[in-house]
């Protein structure tokens, strides 16, 4: 039996109308507007794409979206210093520095200077230190969506066996703590892991993020699963392919992420939810 197919786009639409109606309250209540400010410094292809994704969706539900972009050459001090900007505007709720930053700039201080109340992207250690506590605040877009991916199905998280590959600060990392939070007994896989097989057949959901193509075969799923595909790779015949190979993988599971259109859609809508957020808590 063939695994049905988890509709990001469909999931992230419905999102998106919602947050329409909290913007709207939002103006009338407190007269704010949602302000999101990314920052996107030199000229990557892919970033450029994600970061018109993310701007065409902030101005579709009607979040102020406010796109800085710097040359290659910009310096760490110059970076700084704008985001300290935007760190102090009151208009501005969100910040987002896209990633990754050319090679001569460090990450890490740029991102310790947006401060947690307007870190939408779930990075800052305030952040990441309330998800491993289980305390409130933002929660990385994409391992929020990936969540929210695996309650569409109705199949249960609590006393499940978890089971994520990667271990990436930006996805594997937070979501192997959501999971956790939910109940989940959960194991992270990586490079190092040995007989690694063995470990995700035994998954009632599994998550794969290592950006290989086809990494996660039929073979390796267990029969009536959830499986969510973060990866996106683009294949020698110019198409995105994720980490899992979907072909040997719809036979087994019982729920499976398409790439595209499955966690893609839904980073951007858990940013703009989390820009929400900032306004309606902090604005």
């Amino acid at each position: 039996m063939a695994a049905e197919i988890i509709d990001g786009k469909a999931i992230a639409r419905e999102i998106r109308e919602g947050l329409k109606d909290r913007i709207r309250l939002l103006r009338e209540q407190k007269g704010v507007t949602p302000c999101l400010a990314v920052v996107l410094v030199g000229d990557d292809p892919a970033s450029k794409t994600y970061v018109r994704n993310k701007e065409r969706a902030c101005n579709e539900v009607g979040i102020c979206s406010r796109v800085l972009r710097l040359p290659d050459s910009t310096s760490q001090h110059e970076l700084m210093r704008l985001v300290k900007r935007l760190a102090y505007d009151p208009d501005v709720h969100g910040i987002l520095v896209q990633l990754p930053l050319p090679a001569h700039l460090d990450k890490d201080p740029v991102l310790m200077v947006v401060p947690w109340q307007k870190d939408v992207d779930g990075l800052h250690v305030h952040n990441v230190g309330c998800l491993s506590t289980g305390r409130n605040g933002f929660v990385a877009c994409t391992a929020k969506g990936v969540l929210r991916l695996i309650e569409s199905t109705g199949r249960p998280i609590e006393g499940r066996r978890a089971v994520v590959v990667g271990r990436s600060n930006l996805v594997g990392k937070p979501t192997s703590l959501l999971l956790l939070n939910h109940n989940a007994t959960v194991t992270v896989c990586h490079s190092k892991t040995a007989d690694m097989p063995s470990i995700t057949r035994q998954a009632d959901i599994l998550v794969c993020a290592v950006g290989k193509q086809g990494f996660i075969r039929g073979d390796m799923i267990k029969p009536g699963a959830v499986v969510i595909d973060v990866g996106t790779t683009r294949g020698a015949d110019g198409k995105l392919h994720g980490d899992v190979d979907f072909a040997s993988a719809a036979g087994v599971a019982g729920h499976i992420t398409p790439v595209p259109g499955g966690v893609g859609p839904m980073t951007i809508a858990m940013l703009l939810e989390n820009t929400v957020e900032a306004g309606e808590i902090y604005g």
